[in-house]
């Protein structure tokens, strides 16, 4: 037991040290080294998490070995498939659309309004911090145990970042800006659409990336509260109930997937829209 724990721990050091040597070496392969970076260190951290959970005699009810994760996913694409379509394409993506645009015709309607700017944003502030779990038995009573209700406590709980930000980038253009649209009689849908929806894109994509991790966390705790025999929080819930901690890993590791995909998405999307902005400069 001893040797292996040292044999995983020798691999693990060799992984950092490759690691060490890309950070160095970033500078002749920028792009690559910033994708190599974050993978070496993952795969040193799953070896290390393996070696020590070996080594260890670590019982599989307190922590499984990455590779017993690796054999659950093996082992249950079709059922993993189905849960990740219920959760997060039916109820996360569904609830974050909605309550994106939701937000974003909100917020304009906000900045053409100072009652609503007064009125709506403190109330909003109220919301958001409501907790989850208060939140989402209400909506499963509203709306059902199907992927509606899901999706409504995701439209709840983005709703109010991607909206306080989009605000404070409808106010960030400059005053001399904002003037030189008016010396060209530009009406309020010209300077909004020509100018100060532009500047408000980074602010935007800020909102729009929180709500990524959001979506994701709201769509699986809400399935705790009901949902049908299948979905991501339910099948977490009924495994920890039968100490089945592989799968509940397994669950974890696709949300985790999903979760950086989907903010890369989003992050790749505002390198496009935002390449003038000064965070966008330099990066290759």
């Amino acid at each position: 037991m001893s040797a292996s724990l040292w044999a995983w721990g020798a691999l693990a050091v060799a992984l950092l040290a490759l690691l060490a040597n890309l950070r160095l070496a970033r500078a002749a392969d920028r792009p690559a080294a910033r994708l190599a970076i974050p993978l070496v260190f993952g795969a040193s951290v799953l070896v290390l998490w393996e070696g020590l959970v070996r080594g260890l005699g670590v019982p599989q009810v307190i922590l499984p070995a990455p590779s017993a994760v690796a054999a659950t996913v093996a082992a249950n694409p079709e059922l993993l498939w189905s849960d990740f379509v219920q959760t997060i394409v039916r109820g996360g993506l569904s609830g974050y659309a909605i309550g994106c645009g939701a937000a974003l015709l909100a917020a304009v309607l906000i900045d053409r309004s100072p009652f609503l700017t007064r009125g709506l944003l403190p109330l909003g502030n109220f919301v958001a911090a409501l907790p989850i779990v208060g939140v989402a038995p209400i909506m499963v009573t509203w709306f059902g145990f199907g992927w509606e209700s899901k999706a409504a406590v995701v439209c709840a709980m983005v709703f109010f970042p991607v909206l306080v930000n989009t605000v404070a980038g409808l106010a960030a253009a400059e005053a001399m800006q904002r003037d030189l649209m008016r010396t060209w009689s530009a009406s309020y849908a010209q300077t909004l659409l020509g100018l100060r929806l532009p500047a408000a894109m980074p602010f935007v994509f800020n909102g729009l990336k929180i709500a990524t991790t959001l979506a994701l966390i709201g769509a699986i705790v809400a399935e705790f509260f009901g949902s049908p025999t299948r979905g991501m929080g339910f099948r977490i819930s009924t495994a920890v109930g039968s100490l089945a901690l592989p799968m509940v890993w397994a669950q974890i590791a696709v949300a985790a997937v999903a979760g950086t995909a989907f903010y890369g998405i989003v992050a790749l999307i505002e390198r496009q829209v935002t390449f003038w902005h000064p965070s966008q400069r330099g990066r290759g």
